[in-house]
């Protein structure tokens, strides 16, 4: 009641707000002391302790080919009986799953036999690392150190494509990790094999401990179920290290050996630039690599010298409306591995480190990382990065971070991390130039996950050092999220001072105060082909730091979850915004309404996605309503998607973008539109090609890329990359790589 007064009439509540902004540090001690009571009564035992699967020596030697015929399997404990997840939580899983398990001194191995209903699987392509919920496929999560936060997963969809990653945070699944090991994938009528050997030099863990975490997960397309070993409400993902079983060596898991791996790249290449006369040309040639040295079975140090990122994808555009920089997520596989300890800080738009402010556009010399486990409650990540000196008003540059993570209670943390980004042979024209001699964060973190994950949050507070910026140079924020398979409860805080500068994160605004609490609820149909459906509802306002209201949302929404697996959801919103700078509402360099000025609008929308299971896919969403300065707005964004499984995924998405507007801006449309092509020849040759069209950019990006993974690990790429004025369409400028990695273990 109080939030829909606040809507309609704020001004009457003015005087409690002017409390709440008194007491906002108080608040933040109280919400912290709730998350450690809350931490407290939670250190329990874990929930499926007693799930265990017995884990031999192989008796025989083992050949991964998809056939269970060695003896070590016949001798090996049998995983099977599996929890249905989805639709349902409430049986045993309807279609069976057989998995064992076996080592030898250097690998650990894994085979599963997943039966399914008569027909063909459903697959997108061999690709690694795909979707999870549009492959019929088999993963395992695996947690070495048995501390219910961090481990490894490992996998294959139907047609044998792998799926590898490192997980942390407690269900999440950073696939851009990458190491050696082999399986194959064989199907037969009525079910397909996954049989895999991992080896012990590409996992982390303590030598001497003999129960490890560990579930297995199985998604099967045709009958729509999802399904695990040890069981996992359906609200959580199977991957959710909270409900574990136990893996129980019969011995301690062998010590590994040296673990020293060098991976060098060199590349060729060249690139025109069109927007000059004559046409500028520049070759490449370069080498370099990384390097990574296992110190221990559980710390591993990274290093690199001249990295090279030309192989990555670009970023995928979208229609920029915002008054705020937007967020484009990193691909750089360096900045990944293992970067959840820095990447974790924060919240989505309260970033203090933000690992994309390093080295794009200036190229980077070196760079050294170790993390890993100090011991089972202790982690740790220390990175340094150089740059170079690119121009006379842009020096060289050194980034180093530092984050420790203690685990308390069952599955809690407190995180500290430190920052420094500091300019080399700084002079007076760099400070002209607007850089920095020094910008330096630092802060504290706690982080809530009780032991059955039903409540989670975090307590956070940041502060910033730099040149000529004292007083309100900090942040402080919270949450606290309850979560049972009906209710989803969150509140949420934020508040960042006005000179808060944190150089290497992402803070699109400073100055704020933001309230958002926000609540949903599902109901189960026991019959028809809804599975679950329900009311959602949120909020958030920002105040300026004398409390007074400069943005508001309010929406509402009622989503429809079907058996199929396809959703629907309908919603409407009020929105209100005084704007602190001036704005242009089309982002087109047009005009901009005026500081002050006060907008005021309502909308509403649809979301629907098809059934994955489809050759033929399609989802789109829809919003229509009110905009800045009395006008309108609508917004219909698409994909389609068609695939000739397993080899071929053809994929069109667009945007559009229809505004009316006073004087002068009047009516504006924007189109946004982006074919992709993905071709898999093998599980280890992929042709990727798209198109962005980017009406409101005025540019073409034409970008493929062509990879050969000719040994584990080790890859040949071929990147070509163009961009385009379409009217007149004209080149802007060119680039062909052609790049080899090669994965040397010493």
């Amino acid at each position: 009641r109080i939030l829909m007064l606040l809507s309609i009439n704020p001004e009457k509540f003015q005087s409690l707000i002017r409390t709440i902004s008194i007491l906002k540090v108080k608040f933040s001690y109280i919400l912290a002391i709730l998350l450690l009571s809350i931490s407290f009564r939670s250190a329990a035992q874990k929930k499926n302790e007693s799930y265990e699967l017995k884990l031999k020596r192989a008796s025989s030697e083992i050949k991964i080919d998809g056939i269970m015929n060695e003896q070590a399997w016949d001798d090996a404990d049998l995983a099977s009986n599996f929890f249905m997840v989805q639709p349902m939580d409430t049986s045993f899983a309807k279609i069976r799953t057989d998995v064992k398990m076996a080592y030898d001194k250097d690998h650990l191995y894994i085979i599963a036999v997943c039966y399914h209903e008569p027909g063909p699987y459903f697959v997108e392509s061999l690709r690694r690392d795909f979707a999870f919920g549009k492959n019929d496929n088999f993963l395992l999560f695996m947690d070495p150190f048995n501390d219910l936060t961090n481990g490894f997963s490992f996998g294959s969809n139907a047609a044998g494509a792998q799926w590898d990653g490192i997980m942390y945070d407690g269900s999440k699944v950073d696939l851009s990790w990458d190491n050696k090991w082999v399986s194959v994938v064989k199907n037969y009528p009525d079910r397909w094999v996954f049989e895999a050997a991992i080896p012990f030099k590409s996992i982390r863990y303590k030598p001497g401990i003999t129960r490890w975490g560990i579930n297995f997960s199985r998604m099967d397309l045709k009958s729509t179920e999802k399904s695990s070993w040890a069981p996992v409400p359906r609200q959580f993902a199977t991957a959710s290290l909270a409900y574990t079983g136990s893996l129980v060596w019969d011995q301690p898991p062998p010590v590994p050996g040296q673990n020293i791996s060098v991976i060098p790249y060199t590349l060729g290449g060249i690139s025109n630039n069109h927007l000059v006369s004559p046409i500028h040309r520049d070759h490449r040639g370069e080498i370099g690599g990384d390097v990574k040295v296992a110190i221990n079975s559980s710390l591993n140090l990274d290093l690199t010298v001249n990295p090279d990122y030309s192989q990555v994808e670009v970023d995928r555009q979208v229609p920029n409306l915002d008054r705020f920089e937007l967020f484009f997520p990193e691909r750089r596989q360096y900045f990944l591995e293992n970067g959840d300890l820095f990447a974790n800080f924060g919240y989505q738009n309260i970033r203090p480190f933000f690992s994309r402010r390093i080295g794009l556009g200036v190229p980077i010399q070196y760079g050294a990382r170790l993390s890993g486990k100090l011991n089972k409650d202790l982690r740790i990540s220390v990175m340094n990065m150089q740059t170079e000196n690119t121009s006379a008003s842009e020096p060289a540059q050194n980034f180093g971070v530092l984050a420790l993570q203690r685990r308390v209670f069952a599955r809690s943390n407190i995180g500290a991390i430190v920052i420094n980004k500091q300019s080399l042979n700084f002079d007076a024209s760099n400070a002209a130039a607007g850089v920095s001699k020094y910008n330096r964060v630092a802060g504290l973190e706690y982080n809530l996950a009780s032991s059955n994950n039903v409540w989670t949050g975090k307590a956070v507070t940041m502060k910033s050092f730099s040149p000529n910026k004292t007083g309100r140079d900090f942040m402080q924020a919270g949450n606290l999220r309850y979560w049972t398979g009906n209710w989803d409860l969150n509140w949420q805080h934020e508040y960042v001072g006005k000179n808060y500068n944190a150089e290497v994160g992402y803070v699109p605004r400073t100055g704020y105060i933001n309230l958002s609490p926000q609540a949903s609820y599902l109901f189960f149909p026991k019959s028809g082909k809804l599975v679950s459906h329900g009311p959602k509802f949120f909020s958030t306002t920002y105040f300026d730091e004398s409390f007074k209201r400069t943005d508001n949302t309010n929406y509402i929404a009622y989503n429809f979850n079907f058996r199929s697996r396809a959703t629907f959801s309908v919603w409407g919103a009020s929105d209100y915004v005084k704007l602190l700078r001036p704005f242009d509402p089309t982002n087109a360099g047009i005009a901009t309404l005026p500081t002050g000025s006060e907008h005021n609008w309502k909308s509403f929308g649809t979301e629907f996605t098809s059934r994955p299971q489809s050759l033929y896919t399609f989802s789109f969403s829809s919003r229509y309503g009110g905009y800045y300065s009395n006008g309108t707005r609508l917004n219909i964004t698409t994909e389609f998607g068609y695939r000739f499984q397993p080899y071929v995924s053809f994929a069109l998405s667009s945007s559009y973008n229809d505004i009316k507007l006073p004087n002068p801006w009047n009516n504006r449309q924007f189109w946004l539109v982006g074919p992709r092509l993905d071709v898999t020849m093998t599980n280890k040759l992929f042709f990727t090609g798209f198109v962005q069209y980017n009406e409101q950019s005025d540019n073409i990006n034409v970008n493929t890329r062509l990879q050969w993974r000719y040994k584990p690990a080790s890859d040949i790429f071929l990147v070509y990359t163009d961009n385009y004025l379409p009217s007149p369409f004209a080149v802007k400028n060119r680039f062909l790589v052609l790049k080899m990695t090669y994965w040397w273990n010493l």
